[in-house]
């Protein structure tokens, strides 16, 4: 973690945001509209390091919980709370994520090093997974094929047809990377009868099929598919009983609470040989860009949110025809 390099007096902006999204977008048990988040900015010295929260839906984690948090530290802040201390005084979530991005993006900007560079992680452009909600069989289908320039394709399922679904849509695209993401949305004898099919149809991987609290039947269970914990794997407090559990850990800096704290458990996952994912809650590019610093170390990396948003913030991440990303511009983060 950086240390607090602020040469003046620091002030922090708070402000919610919203961003509408191109088309209504479902997963399991939700179906979203638009994306509500907030942006934290600490000024200091005529430099500005910004971070964007967008809450843990499923957690309760709400734009007004995040804003009453960032209200209550706030002071602290502005008296010269420095970096370090977030772990200590805020939870993991959404609010913590903001403030903590903030940090990053002040020291890179007062000192004039990319994130990165003062991380020393080799950096490499990165490619995206695009994600498909979910519909019919036919529609899923047709969504794949209309992303045909996207070669790896991250598909949302739950426990109606999700075979059928899932062969629809390799018929459409044989030429596709898939993982699928179930959102909590089997039992485990339903895992158990779909996962032979899910790797006949070259599936590379199954995220979060059973529910937070209700995997300890995975503890012994062999996938033929690798199996990548999301919501059972929300911070490095959790990684112990996850890393029995799943092959893959994916990280999303909402759930844990900031880059900091991401890239602490992603030290315990490369540490023990455990595959990588980098996730998000479909934020701007204000939110992907830190999770960019993940995806260095990922195998799955899903930091597609802009890409279903019907409007982006400024100095956006540019996303290529194929679905590479290209390194966030000094302007927008880090």
């Amino acid at each position: 973690m950086m240390q607090n390099t602020a040469t003046g007096p620091l002030k922090v902006g708070i402000e919610k945001v919203s961003f509408p999204l191109k088309k209504p977008f479902t997963i399991t048990g939700h179906t979203f509209t638009e994306t509500d988040a907030v942006h934290v900015t600490l000024m200091s010295g005529g430099v500005s390091g910004r971070g964007e929260g967008n809450g843990v839906y499923y957690l309760g984690d709400t734009v007004e919980g995040m804003m009453k948090q960032l209200e209550e530290v706030a002071p602290l802040v502005e008296r010269g709370l420095s970096h370090e201390s977030l772990l200590d005084i805020l939870p993991a979530g959404g609010a913590r994520n903001a403030l903590d991005c903030a940090y990053w993006d002040l020291t890179a900007k007062q000192t004039g090093v990319r994130v990165w560079d003062r991380l020393n992680i080799p950096f490499k452009t990165r490619q995206t997974f695009f994600t498909i909600g979910i519909g019919s069989a036919d529609e899923m289908a047709k969504n794949a094929d209309a992303a045909g320039r996207y070669p790896n394709i991250k598909i949302k399922l739950d426990a109606d047809d999700p075979v059928g679904k899932l062969a629809a849509i390799r018929r459409a695209r044989p030429d596709a990377r898939l993982i699928i993401d179930v959102n909590q949305g089997w039992s485990f004898d339903e895992l158990k009868e779909y996962a032979p099919a899910c790797a006949h149809l070259g599936i590379a991987m199954i995220e979060q099929p059973l529910p937070r609290g209700g995997d300890e039947a995975l503890e012994g269970y062999r996938s033929p598919v690798p199996l990548g914990a999301d919501e059972s794997c929300l911070d490095a407090g959790e990684y112990a009983t996850a890393a029995q559990r799943y092959d893959v850990i994916n990280i999303k800096l909402d759930k844990c609470g900031g880059l900091s704290a991401g890239l602490t458990l992603a030290g315990l996952a490369r540490r023990d040989g455990k595959q990588l994912m980098v996730g998000n809650m479909t934020g701007s590019s204000l939110s992907m860009a830190p999770s960019y610093v993940i995806a260095q170390f990922c195998d799955f990396v899903d930091i597609d949110g802009p890409l279903l948003l019907a409007a982006d913030v400024d100095a956006a991440l540019a996303y290529g025809p194929d679905g590479t990303v290209e390194v966030p511009p000094a302007a927008l983060w880090g």
